[in-house]
């Protein structure tokens, strides 16, 4: 159990006494992470469900960010999703199950101020991408969970950047009064909790799953915005590449000269 959810383990152990098993583990250690899980492993027999969802915020535009924390929140969030699941007991042995991945809509989305968490979330969205093709054949589903804004204690939780002068009045300085002041997410924990427990119980996972009335129109807009972008340079896309026998002038010569001399034959 990691600390921000220490305080709920008394009612959980009241609630599920002979369901519950708790392991502490520090998610910037990695090799802490394989031994808890081949711990739970253990005591279970088999583990038929891994969800991740540890992180926070790290606020300040990329200019005022420390490399201590930038460090840390790559840690964290990032490298922190290889040591789960399949990748600790062998996807084979798992014998099928669900990966299930926290990510963010700032997984497909960027906004000023969040650069080091977006790329944590666009490099969890990217490696989730990958495993699922990688796991496929053990049975195992994975499923990307994007949330929008949601009424935690996210922002005022966070790590907050030392300010430079130059950014206070603008977007980043904006973003950071907003989050560790406090603002009205729309974002409901129990329901998005519920939502993430129906992926679960799906014959067939969803990849991803974006959960939160903001949250769909902002991804759209950043998906959107990122084709209409590739689509206006279409043409320096397809007068960048070198003609396929220039690339492989080898491969191009043999096949050539293979299909003469079966023409002659």
């Amino acid at each position: 159990m990691v600390d921000r959810v220490a305080a709920h383990v008394d009612e959980l152990k009241k609630q599920f006494p002979d369901q519950l098993w708790i392991g502490e583990l520090d998610l910037s250690d990695l090799a802490n992470i394989a031994n808890t899980f081949r711990a739970a492993v253990q005591h279970f027999g088999r583990v038929h469900a891994v969800a991740s969802n540890a992180g926070y915020s790290l606020l300040g535009a990329a200019e005022e960010l420390q490399l201590g924390t930038i460090r840390h929140i790559v840690d964290t969030q990032s490298h922190r999703v290889n040591r789960t699941g399949a990748g600790n007991c062998g996807a084979d042995a798992l014998g099928g199950g669900h990966l299930v991945q926290v990510s963010s809509g700032a997984g497909q989305a960027a906004f000023p101020g969040l650069s080091l968490y977006c790329a944590t979330k666009w490099g969890i969205e990217g490696f989730f991408d990958s495993l699922a093709q990688e796991v496929a054949d053990f049975g195992i589903q994975t499923t990307l969970v994007e949330p929008g804004t949601i009424r935690t204690d996210f922002g005022t939780s966070g790590v907050l950047s030392p300010e430079l002068d130059a950014y206070r009045e603008g977007p980043v300085g904006m973003l950071c009064k907003i989050a560790t002041g406090g603002y009205p997410a729309p974002g409901d924990p129990a329901k998005m909790a519920k939502a993430i427990v129906e992926t679960f119980e799906a014959e067939v996972a969803p990849l991803r799953v974006a959960l939160g009335q903001d949250v769909f129109g902002y991804i759209k807009a950043a998906l959107t915005g990122r084709l209409d972008q590739i689509k206006a340079y279409k043409n320096l896309t397809t007068v960048s590449i070198l003609p396929i026998c220039t690339m492989y002038r080898h491969t191009c010569s043999a096949n050539f000269s293979s299909a003469i001399l079966t023409q002659r034959n």
